[in-house]
């Protein structure tokens, strides 16, 4: 028997706290049992998106938070500047285009990110942008994109900017009022150590504002009828109460840990991941920032990624991704992001030295782990 292991970014493995929490009996969400529960869930929200917005949970994956942000604030016809540079950033285009809007493509090479200067460029060239929409950690690359550089470009503007922070929500620093961010979006099954199913979209004053003129069709994610709801401590529509429970468990961990100290881990564990992958003579996907959510990891000359990927799982019982699109059997990515600790990265790095010895790769067996465990030796 070999212990499964749930390595992949997302989604993430469930803390047994957590798990035991959503294993209570079922409660009403029109009860005052779950008011007092989404009282403290909503106080916790806004301390873990850095904001004095209200955040809106809606029961769906993050995708459609993604799509709930386009058409709670744009028309048909308007203009939008999406960053691409990964497989999330063609998802913004993709729902952007599906819902007939004029699309300019920031686009840069997988693996890079865009500066916040040809941003700039773009809004001064294209004064009737309305939004500009990026990923914060794009997953598919494990590229750390720089929000804090774009928010900084469109606070000036009557751009408003959108964020998807699904894979970085809780792992990587975003103060959406300090920075300017307009909306952002997140999920619940990466840094938040839960199950698939709640999606998120905190909302400041500006993209408010653009809710107002907003002339695409919307029902079920009609944020304004849900924020009606939010404020009286209530769902529009039916909430996925267990997991909602989950959260409350959830943001009372990292509330015990701390913010900043969460930020800290998951840096610890990324840059430890890094440096034993590059131990073994492997070459990091990432060209730009890269993000403390995950590391990609391009294949060794020769070696289809997928194989690798199959390697973990058949030999290991160790659940890691594989590439995304054109990045298919050219890279694999290893997740460290929420419920994710010291050895769980030394378990990852022990085992892809096995999976690439028994592929036929040489290996210098430790090197990786003696690697990582220099970076968890540090005293910061």
């Amino acid at each position: 028997m070999k212990k499964y292991q749930l390595m992949a970014p997302g989604p993430t493995p469930v803390p047994a706290e957590v798990l035991l929490a959503m294993a209570q009996p079922m409660i009403h969400h029109r009860t005052p049992e779950y008011e007092a529960l989404f009282i403290e869930v909503r106080a916790g929200l806004k301390k873990l998106f850095q904001t004095g917005a209200e955040v809106l949970p809606l029961a769906c994956s993050g995708t459609g938070a993604m799509e709930a942000a386009v058409i709670n604030t744009l028309s048909a016809g308007d203009t939008v500047a999406v960053v691409r540079a990964g497989k999330f950033g063609d998802r913004w285009v993709e729902i952007s285009k599906a819902y007939g809007l004029d699309v300019i493509e920031l686009s840069a090479d997988f693996g890079h990110s865009v500066p916040a200067e040809r941003v700039a460029a773009t809004l001064k060239a294209h004064p009737r942008v309305k939004a500009v929409l990026t990923q914060h950690s794009e997953s598919s690359t494990g590229v750390l994109h720089d929000v804090r550089g774009y928010a900084a470009v469109t606070r000036d503007h009557d751009t408003i900017l959108i964020v998807d922070a699904v894979s970085s929500l809780g792992i990587a620093d975003l103060p959406m009022d300090a920075w300017g961010v307009d909306l952002v979006v997140a999920g619940s099954q990466k840094g938040l150590m839960l199950p698939p199913g709640v999606a998120f979209c905190a909302l400041g004053e500006k993209a408010w504002t653009k809710t107002r003129t907003s002339t695409l069709p919307k029902y079920y994610f009609n944020l304004a009828e849900e924020m009606r709801c939010v404020v009286k401590n209530e769902a529009h529509f039916t909430p996925a109460v267990s997991i909602i429970i989950g959260l409350r468990e959830v943001l009372r961990m990292l509330g015990r840990e701390g913010i900043a100290n969460v930020f800290k881990r998951h840096d610890r564990l990324a840059r430890a991941t890094r440096a034993g992958v590059e131990a073994l003579g492997l070459e990091l996907f990432a060209k730009a920032t890269p993000s403390p959510a995950l590391t990609a990891v391009v294949a060794p000359k020769g070696v289809d990624s997928e194989k690798i990927v199959k390697a973990y799982a058949q030999a290991h019982n160790i659940t890691i991704a594989g590439g995304q699109g054109e990045m298919k059997g050219k890279v694999f990515r290893l997740g460290h992001m929420g419920y994710a600790a010291e050895f769980d990265v030394i378990i990852a790095l022990a085992a892809l030295e096995q999976v690439l010895a028994d592929l036929g790769q040489p290996v210098d067996f430790g090197a990786s782990v003696r690697a990582a465990q220099k970076i968890f030796a540090e005293k910061s």
